[in-house]
């Protein structure tokens, strides 16, 4: 049986720190590729290959995939979520900035909060627990608000849908694995099944939006897609993976919170973006939210 903590650790905390870091660069990173890569295209080339890497890092560890364990109905369910959460935003990248299209993807753990306590009634939050995600989101709208204002209305409206779409998806994705069979399957196969089922379906949706398939890649284009892959489609959601079946999901999802803070601060290093005021009480509100939301309950 997997053993689940009612709480994030330290351990856990360092892990989503650096998950979210990575994430909130990776962001700047896929759009910064867009001009040489199609967006539904470039999201296909990295979870084929993660799907490869995950094949062989679970033949290695002897974990079995294809054993059945009542899984695969969500695991398709799940894997089929993946895939259009990942289509939803590298095609947003493609009409909005990334770190507002990033600050709508992250209203993910609102879906789970809502959801996920009607499937899963240890799930539930509390008062203080509401009000620590309503602060992370303040936080984060907040430092964004330049840039709402900058956009002038209707220039990033589709962009911005497909981001508050993926943010839908993903926040299903985590339910449909909290809810199912595949809380009791191990993380690489959780995995599998999204990663595999995208790799299957990205690449029919790409051609079905007719989008070109460039193989001549510039050295900046091979070290993204290298780093998406190894780092983001495989490392980071395996651990993310383990990270589900070990620990509350409305917890760490409220943590993921800091993702579009770092991708601000990336918007900010590579693309010149300002760093403002509004980010940094958004900072504060964000670690306010953290604190509530991870707070344990008092002894009765």
């Amino acid at each position: 049986m997997t053993e689940r903590k009612e709480h994030l650790d330290g351990r856990a905390a360092l892990i989503l720190l650096a998950c979210c870091m990575f994430w909130g660069v990776q962001q700047v990173l896929v759009k910064a590729t867009l001009p040489e890569l199609a967006p539904v295209f470039q999201a296909a080339v990295r979870f084929a290959g993660a799907t490869l890497l995950l094949f062989l890092w679970c033949r290695w560890r002897g974990i079995p995939l294809f054993r059945r364990d009542g899984s695969l109905a969500s695991g398709l369910l799940a894997g089929l979520l993946f895939a259009a959460e990942f289509a939803a935003m590298f095609l947003g990248l493609a009409h909005t900035t990334a770190a507002r299209l990033t600050v709508f993807l992250y209203t993910s753990p609102f879906w789970v909060a809502l959801v996920l306590p009607l499937l899963v009634p240890t799930e539930r939050l509390r008062p203080q627990q509401w009000l620590g995600l309503a602060c992370a989101f303040i936080g984060v709208a907040f430092a964004l608000r330049e840039g709402f204002s900058a956009a002038g209305g209707g220039l990033t409206w589709r962009g911005d849908l497909l981001g508050l779409a993926a943010g839908a998806l993903w926040g299903l994705t985590t339910v449909t694995i909290r809810a199912s069979a595949l809380a009791r399957v191990a993380p690489a196969k959780m995995l599998f099944y999204q990663v595999a089922v995208s790799t299957v379906a990205l690449p029919l949706l790409s051609l079905a939006l007719g989008e070109p398939w460039n193989w001549h890649w510039s050295g900046f284009a091979t070290t993204s897609l290298a780093l998406q892959t190894v780092i983001g489609a495989f490392a980071s959601y395996l651990v993310w993976m383990w990270l589900l079946a070990h620990y509350p999901a409305t917890r760490i999802s409220a943590f993921t919170f800091l993702t579009p803070l770092f991708a601000l601060l990336a918007g900010a290093l590579w693309l010149g973006e300002p760093v403002t005021a509004s980010l940094l009480a958004a900072l504060t509100l964000v670690a306010a939210g953290i604190v509530l939301v991870n707070r344990r309950s008092r002894a009765r």
